[in-house]
């Protein structure tokens, strides 16, 4: 694919780690599927398509703030510090 490597570096830091923007778009896409699934479930619990939708327009919104500080977090908890040795890998 004549995009893969341009796109690859704008999504993917030196380190091989997710940029910021990355985890943007992903917390984004996700949002959309969970909040499809928030509106049926509403929508099977009360019956009423307006308070379905109200509640998952809602749901959107915060969600999408929490998985983003939430992959933040995540992402910070597994870099790995410059004082560290690389781990070795043992050939037998």
């Amino acid at each position: 694919m004549i995009l893969d490597q341009p796109l690859k570096r704008f999504f993917v830091s030196k380190k091989g780690k997710d940029t910021n923007i990355k985890s943007l778009i992903k917390s984004i896409s996700w949002r959309v599927v969970g909040t499809i699934d928030t509106m049926v479930i509403s929508y099977f619990v009360t019956g009423q398509l307006i308070m379905a939708v109200s509640i998952g327009s809602v749901e959107v919104v915060t969600k999408i703030f929490l998985y983003y500080l939430h992959e933040r977090v995540w992402e910070n908890v597994t870099r790995t510090k410059k004082n560290e040795p690389e781990p070795e890998l043992v050939r037998s």
